[in-house]
């Protein structure tokens, strides 16, 4: 009598389960990456989706890295999220680092839709590029400002990084080779919420950060020049399942409305509204589209 009541009890589980997932309301699902522009860019993809087609969004922030959010699309658990090109080039599709933002855009559009029928729309106006960040005191006092001075203070420093930027191709073995910088002591993985509080405290002295980060200048820190051109372009572009595209049409006009909408300046200050002046995301992004007339 106990095995028949639980053999009911599950099938009437499973029912239920069922009929909840065939009543369940067609959305979208976005995605992020785990640091605070992914999100704020997820929050801006999803209220401009709900308020331009009535599509209602999920917001799945803080996934985790390029490869688990990758992973999440193509078991389609996620519909779009936002891109860099240089990355999907290098850490998604394992190709060299070479090429304008044109070449690369174009490569990535390509092999995005032949491997993964994913379709790589308009990029969103700016680049998110790597960026290694001094203290601005070391920098004076050092008289710092080039990836290529590094070379004679690295014996004696240290550096930081988040875990991907010292397993990817275009990250920490490539540009220490590049720039010639033999560190005195192996890098610190570092979380990334942590990178810079990590280099005002001295815990390191050179961290791999991000382009448009608002916690550079509001800690008066110092990203230095590339000069040898090491890292290619990061321009920021949504990316989205095919399958997505063709549920929700409307859902294409809807990004292209964002197509070139955020300058480089613009994602600065959003993410420093967010992480230095501690913003709510969702109210910091109502007003940028509203500065926007998104």
């Amino acid at each position: 009598m106990r095995r028949a009541l639980l053999f009911a009890a599950v099938v009437a589980a499973l029912l239920c389960q069922s009929c909840s997932r065939s009543s369940a309301k067609p959305h979208l699902v976005v995605a992020s990456k785990f640091f605070t522009e992914q999100i704020v860019l997820a929050e801006l993809l999803a209220q401009h989706i709900e308020a331009r087609t009535g599509i209602p969004v999920e917001r799945k922030s803080n996934l985790g890295g390029t490869l688990l959010v990758q992973k999440a699309m193509l078991a389609g658990d996620v519909d779009l999220y936002v891109e860099y090109t240089g990355t999907a080039l290098t850490a998604v599709l394992g190709e060299a680092p070479q090429g304008d933002s044109a070449e690369i855009l174009h490569r990535v559009r390509q092999e995005y839709a032949r491997r993964f029928h994913f379709a790589v729309t308009k990029p969103l106006g700016f680049a998110n590029s790597f960026a290694m960040v001094i203290r601005g005191s070391d920098a004076r006092a050092l008289h710092l400002s080039k990836m290529s001075d590094l070379a004679r203070v690295a014996p004696r420093w240290r550096a930081g990084a988040g875990y991907e930027f010292l397993e990817r191709p275009d990250g920490y073995s490539g540009w220490t080779r590049r720039y010639g910088l033999n560190f005195g002591k192996e890098p610190s993985v570092l979380d990334l919420g942590l990178l810079y509080h990590a280099l005002v405290e001295r815990k390191v002295d050179v961290v791999a950060g991000n382009s448009t980060d608002g916690l550079i200048d509001a800690l008066g820190l110092v990203p230095l020049e590339d000069d040898s051109r090491y890292f290619p372009p990061y321009d920021a572009v949504p990316v989205v399942r095919e399958a997505a595209l063709q549920q929700f049409p409307a859902l294409r006009e809807a990004l292209r409305d964002l197509a070139g909408k955020i300058s480089e300046a613009d994602m600065r200050n959003l993410n420093k509204l967010v992480d230095a002046d501690q913003r709510d995301v969702r109210a910091v992004v109502r007003e940028f589209r509203s500065a926007k007339s998104l």
